[in-house]
C-alpha cells in the first residue's frame, strides 16, 4: 500500500452474464502477458481492457500458487490493497450525498474523546483531508514493527480503535507543503463512516456490493478456500492462510479482496459517472472524487496528459499481491491488472503490461 510509482500516460453465472452483456473479442495480448508472467516468475496474472459499457479483453493466466497445477480462473479473488481506498472514498461520497456528513466534517467532532491524547497538529483534520492524504499523520503501513498485536486487546473494532489512538499520539510530520502518504487517513475516515451510519465498515462495503452486484470480501483469498490465489512475497514465498492483524487494523485503507470481473463493474461505474451515465452520483460529484484536488483527490491519483485528457490510477500492494487500475475519462478506456506476487519483477511486469494495453 505504498505511493504509486508508475503513471503510464505518455508513451458459471458471472461468465454467462459477461458473455451476453459485453463485447468479448479475441485475446490479442494473452501471449504477451503470459510471457511476462513466466519470465518474471509470477504465478498468476489476470487482466482486463474495458470501456464504460464493454469488456474488450479479459483473461486469467497461470496458476493460483507457485509450483501448483491449479489453473487460474476469472473467479479467483485477489487482495487489492490500496485500491480499497477508492471503495472507501466512494462510500463516503454516497454518505455525503445523503447528508450523513459533509466533506468538511472534522474527525474530532465525531471522536472528541481522542482529541486530548492526540498530537495537536491533527485537530483540524476533515473527511476530505483524510481521503486526499493532506494530513500530518504518522506514515504507518503493514510492514512497520510497532505497535505489536499484544499492545491491544478486545475484538477487531476495539483493536482498530486502540491502534488509531496509539498512532494519533505519534509525532506529526512537519512538511506542510506536500501530500503526505499515510494509510491512517483512511483508517480515520473509516471510523467516521461507521460513526455516522451505526454500521461497521464491513457492513457498509457489503451494502455497496449489493447495490452494485459486486461480491467484496476481506482478508486473504486462501483463508476459506485453499484453491483460491495464494499471495507471494518479495521472495516468492506463498503466504499461508490466516488473518494479517495489521491489515485488519488498516481495514478501510487496504484489506478488500475481489475477483476481476466484479472489480471491472466498479471501474465501469467510475467511467459511466464521469461521462454523465450514472444515477448514484452526479457527474460533478464523480469529477470531484477523481479530480477535485491537485494530484491526489479522493481515493485516486490523477494527471492530465499532453492532449489534455484526464487519467485516474491507483496501485495496491499489500505485501503479497499487486493490483493496478488505470483509466482515462475522455478515451472511455480502462486497464485493470491483478497479480498474486509482489516482487520487483512483478512491478516491472505490471508497468510493461499496462503500457502495452493502453497503447493498443
Amino acid at each position: 500500500m505504498s505511493l504509486l510509482k508508475h503513471f503510464p500516460l505518455k508513451a458459471t453465472r458471472v461468465f454467462i452474464l459477461l458473455f451476453h452483456l459485453t463485447k468479448l473479442n479475441a485475446q490479442p495480448h494473452a501471449a504477451f502477458a503470459d510471457s511476462l508472467r513466466k519470465a518474471n516468475h509470477i504465478p498468476e496474472i489476470v487482466y482486463a481492457h474495458i470501456s464504460s459499457s464493454n469488456i474488450y479483453e479479459i483473461k486469467a493466466l497461470g496458476t493460483t500458487k507457485i509450483n501448483s497445477t491449479h489453473s487460474a480462473s476469472l473467479t479467483d479473488k485477489f487482495r487489492i490493497g490500496s485500491n480499497t481506498k477508492s471503495v472507501t472514498a466512494f462510500i463516503a461520497a454516497l454518505l455525503v450525498k445523503e447528508g450523513k456528513l459533509q466533506w468538511n466534517t472534522k474527525f474530532f467532532d465525531l471522536f472528541p474523546e481522542l482529541k486530548s491524547t492526540s498530537d495537536p497538529a491533527h485537530e483540524a483534520l476533515t473527511l476530505v483531508n483524510l481521503l486526499s492524504m493532506r494530513t500530518h499523520l504518522y506514515a504507518y503501513s503493514y510492514y512497520y514493527d510497532k505497535p505489536e498485536q499484544t499492545d491491544f486487546s478486545g475484538d477487531e473494532y476495539q483493536q482498530r480503535y486502540q491502534f488509531l489512538a496509539w498512532c494519533l499520539k505519534q509525532p506529526a510530520v512537519s512538511d506542510t507543503n506536500s501530500i503526505h502518504f499515510s494509510n491512517l487517513g483512511y483508517v480515520m475516515a473509516g471510523f467516521m463512516l461507521e460513526k455516522v451510519t451505526g454500521q461497521t465498515y464491513k457492513q457498509l462495503v457489503e451494502e455497496l456490493g449489493k447495490k452494485l452486484d459486486i461480491h467484496f470480501y476481506f482478508g486473504q483469498p486462501n483463508s476459506t478456500d485453499s484453491l483460491q490465489p495464494w499471495g507471494h512475497n518479495k521472495d516468492l514465498t506463498p503466504e499461508p492462510p490466516g488473518d494479517n492483524y495489521k491489515l485488519n487494523w488498516l481495514l478501510a485503507a487496504g484489506n478488500i479482496s475481489v475477483n476481476l470481473p466484479d472489480y471491472v463493474k466498479f471501474v465501469q461505474l467510475q467511467l459511466k459517472g464521469l461521462n454523465g451515465k450514472s444515477d448514484l452520483l452526479s457527474t460533478g460529484e464523480y469529477n470531484y472524487i477523481h479530480f477535485g484536488l491537485p494530484q491526489v483527490s479522493l481515493g485516486w491519483f490523477w494527471s492530465i496528459d499532453e492532449q489534455g485528457r484526464h487519467w485516474s490510477t491507483h496501485t495496491g500492494n499489500p505485501g503479497s499481491f499487486l493490483t493496478q487500475v488505470t483509466f482515462c475519462k475522455e478515451k472511455d478506456l480502462a486497464v485493470l491488472i491483478f497479480m498474486n506476487a509482489q516482487t520487483p519483477a512483478s512491478e516491472s511486469a505490471m508497468e510493461l503490461l499496462t503500457n502495452e494495453l493502453i497503447k493498443n
